[in-house]
């Protein structure tokens, strides 16, 4: 409950002593145990809320509604005030955590700017750290500011007044993603019964605090205890938000509030689906024992603990039975070998999956099973949160890149959810098979989860379902798995080679998935204000920068790799030393991105050494120069390059070409697009699709330096006849004209100064680069038009076998081949299922 603000009573903005102890202990009876308030509380206050088993959030009050910035004085006063404030509280065992500050107006923010303002919330939060280095600091937001970036805060809290109870579920989850890993309080929500009715109140009190809790919010706080309300010296008597009125009468508000509370986060109910509990392991014996015991506290009614040992240390197996787990024992096959022997024994009807160093929140299971059941998901994910004792390298590994992480296609809906935290519907996992037992150590769920999606199921994301996953716990163990997910990446992309780029970096639909503080390189980015600043839900938008983001990327290096290699010829031929200043200002870059990175992941926090801090920092940019090399590496070594090729070389002649292709079956456009791009890629194709500005449909590529477009149209015919008409033409690759175009610069320059070896030597690699790109756009050609005759094969074959069945339904036909036909009697239905076929 919010309590406050009140007419001030002996200096003191609470009622009086017997007034608060008559309020706690009605908190205390309707299932309350915390209270927000806006002015500090005095000792004895918080000793009435200890004494009641209640937890207070503390506000500090101060001058946030005028143009603080304005005068250094105000603002250097108010962090001033703010800490003394904070230290009368300090280390009361009823302080739940500290606001230093509740809802700065949205044109006070527009008119000091975003970054200012971000700036004083981070002085006034080290204020608070300073007096109170124990104790959780938050700053309170609010939708027309949801913009500020906040990452420094212990917790996120937000007051959200909605109405509508989809409009309100979205925005909350929405709200969890702006989060990240951190614990969102709902800090206000609530219903003013004088325009509203008691009987409203209580019925959207009911659904927002249930809705809460469901999407995994940490806690709630109802606004407000009381009518009684008292605001810039005047009591407010226009507005009735309280549960009880200003005499402490209930209003039915408070037994729904009560009911709420008392079954948070879910209501007991029948109907909760079985779960299986898989955990694969291998050599985990070191984090095995934590996993299981953090399984088997699960608070849910029927779930099953399944440990599938996929050889190594016979250890696990103890250790798993020593927790009650059904323990299984295999030959080393590999994580997912594993995961369908797990698959194969689970009795639940949804299979939820952990990795050996992970341990679940006691309700995952609990938000699993309802997101699954209530949103029709064939699979569910959440986040994955290192744990705070997970040791200086490990800390270290959480803030580097190429960590597990999920992506989403909107707040609610993932395309991907990593292994170490994800669950699904037992039927759906056999029905598209299980995990491809190729990967071994890593992919398997990259893998699993683009099967799901297109086999027409969907994958959802739930913020509640969180797990504790301790990350590599040294820098050795760090590279090798980054190798290995490279080498996971390299697997992929043959068996989903449309996923991937040229260049090898997956192709994803939704956003990565980056949690606020994470170091993420620079980003331009626009807040939508509104007209005038007027907008009520003022988001922030970012646009990443391309080229930054290629060159930090994996196979940036290649790039840098090759300028580097050009510049040493420069001891044979001088010009070509050009190449050596963008190297180095590229190197540069990466390096100064490190350190920044590495920077912005440790921020200075009162109680811990600056030594300890700078060591934080050195390691975290030292793993941002390794990650991009191990991972690369582990690409290269398993076949995933710019250069790579799946297609055998058909030289010729390239040119534009129409193709077409007669269907006496009726298909969609989309559906003979998606045939055609599945023939390409069978053929070895790269294929791209286009995007809904392109006049083309599909980007074919059969080498490093050309290609061919296709463009298709069907025509009706009637009668369910169409013409499929495909439309070929060449294009050389940017990289294959830019590279021609920069070789052709230095042959003249060589020429020009009469070194005829350069010139005749880069004239080679000019033709070279010509004949790759001929060849390519040709194979490209033949491959497009072979997979419109393979399309045209199959139609045919499905027409002649149509037709074959239809005549030996009908009574007294003859077979091609002149036999008679079966003196079989012909079902009477026959004459009408051939009209019927005939029609369709």
């Amino acid at each position: 409950m919010t309590y406050g603000t009140f007419r001030p009573v002996e200096g003191v903005a609470f009622p009086s002593r017997a007034r608060v102890e008559e309020d706690f202990a009605a908190m205390a009876a309707a299932g309350v145990n915390s209270l927000r308030t806006y002015e500090r509380p005095p000792e004895w206050l918080l000793d009435a809320a200890l004494e009641r088993g209640l937890h207070v959030m503390v506000g500090v009050a101060w001058e946030q509604h005028l143009a603080f910035l304005e005068d250094p004085w105000r603002s250097r006063e108010i962090a001033q005030r703010l800490a003394e404030e904070v230290r009368r509280c300090e280390a009361h065992p009823a302080i739940l955590c500290y606001s230093v500050g509740n809802e700065i107006p949205a044109a006070i923010v527009r008119w000091h700017g975003k970054r200012a303002v971000e700036r004083f919330i981070e002085r006034l939060y080290l204020a608070a750290k300073e007096a109170d280095p124990d104790g959780l600091v938050t700053y309170v937001n609010y939708p027309s500011t949801e913009y500020l970036e906040l990452p420094f805060l212990d917790l996120a809290a937000f007051n959200v007044y909605l109405e509508d109870e989809s409009t309100y579920a979205a925005y909350l989850s929405r709200l969890h993603n702006l989060s990240g890993d951190r614990p969102l309080l709902l800090t206000e929500v609530g219903i003013d019964s004088r325009r509203g009715g008691v009987d409203a109140q209580a019925r959207v009190l009911d659904w927002q605090l249930r809705r809460g809790f469901a999407a995994g919010a940490a806690g709630t706080f109802v606004f407000a205890w009381t009518d009684e309300w008292h605001r810039g010296g005047h009591d407010v008597l226009d507005w009735d938000f309280g549960v009880v009125d200003r005499e402490r009468e209930p209003k039915p508000a408070l037994e729904a509030v009560s009911r709420a509370y008392a079954t948070a986060p879910f209501a007991d109910e029948d109907g909760w689906p079985a779960v299986s509990v898989v955990v694969c392991t291998y050599n985990g014996a070191g984090t095995l024992d934590e996993c299981l015991a953090g399984a088997g506290a699960l608070n849910y009614p029927d779930v099953e603990l399944i440990v599938v040992v996929d050889g190594g240390d016979h250890a696990c197996v103890e250790i798993a039975r020593a927790h009650g787990a059904t323990a299984i024992e295999t030959a080393h096959r590999g994580l997912g070998h594993a995961r369908n022997v797990g698959i194969e024994a689970a009795r639940g009807e949804i299979v939820a999956f952990l990795d050996d160093d992970a341990f679940p929140d006691r309700d995952w299971l609990l938000f699993v099973a309802d997101l699954i059941r209530r949103g029709g998901y064939g699979g569910v994910g959440g986040p994955n949160v290192p744990p705070d004792d997970d040791g200086f390298v490990a800390e270290c590994v959480a803030a580097a890149p190429g960590g597990p992480i999920h992506i989403l296609l909107s707040d609610v809906e993932a395309e991907h959810v990593p292994g170490c935290n994800m669950a699904f519907r037992r039927d759906v996992l056999i029905e598209i098979g299980g995990f491809d037992e190729r990967f071994r150590t890593a992919g398997d769920d990259v893998d699993l989860c683009w099967r799901l999606q297109k086999g027409g199921h969907r994958l959802g994301f739930s913020a509640g379902a969180v797990v504790m996953h301790r990350r590599r716990d040294s820098v050795r163990r760090y590279l090798r798995q980054q190798y290995g997910y490279g080498k996971a990446e390299a697997l992929l992309e043959r068996k989903w080679p449309g996923r991937y780029n040229r260049a090898g970096a997956s192709r994803w639909s939704g956003r990565i998935y980056e949690a606020p503080g994470q170091p993420t390189g620079r980003r331009r980015s626009a807040v939508l204000y509104g007209t005038w600043g007027s907008g009520l839900f003022q988001s922030v938008y970012d646009a990443p920068t391309a080229l930054p983001g290629i060159l930090g990327a994996p196979e940036g290096l290649l790039m840098v790799g090759a300028l580097a290699i050009v510049s040493l010829f420069g001891f044979v031929w001088p010009p070509l030393f050009l190449a050596a200043p963008p190297v180095l200002l590229v190197a540069g870059w990466i390096g100064a991105e490190a350190v920044a990175n590495g920077w912005r992941a440790h921020r200075a926090t009162p109680g811990r050494s600056w030594l300890y801090t700078l060591r934080l920092r050195d390691l975290t940019a030292l793993l941002f120069l390794l990650q991009p090399a191990a991972r690369l590496a582990g690409r290269l070594r398993n076949g995933l390059s710019p250069w790579r090729r799946r297609a055998r070389s058909r030289p010729g002649l390239p040119r534009p070409r129409t193709v077409a292709v007669w269907s006496e079956r009726w298909a969609s456009p989309q559906s003979w697009i998606e045939a055609l791009e599945e023939s390409l890629t069978a053929a070895g194709g790269l294929v791209r699709s286009g995007g809904p500005f392109d006049r083309w449909d599909l980007d074919l590529r059969a080498g490093a330096l050309g290609g061919v477009r296709l463009r298709t149209v069907v025509e009706e015919h009637g009668h369910g006849k169409q013409l499929l008409r495909m439309r070929v033409w060449p294009r050389a690759t940017f990289a294959a004209s830019a590279a021609a175009a920069v070789l052709a610069v230095f042959a003249g320059l060589a020429v020009y100064q009469q070194q005829f070896g350069p010139a005749i030597a880069i004239g080679l690699l000019i033709v070279l680069a010509v004949a790759l790109a001929l060849e390519g756009t040709a194979t490209a050609t033949r491959l497009a038009v072979g997979a419109m005759g393979d399309l045209g094969e199959r139609l045919g074959d499905a027409e002649a076998q149509r037709r074959a069945r239809l005549r030996r339904a009908l009574p007294g036909a003859r077979r091609r081949d002149g036999a008679e036909p079966s003196r079989r009697p012909a079902p009477p239905i026959a004459g009408r299922h051939l009209e019927r076929e005939e029609r369709r």
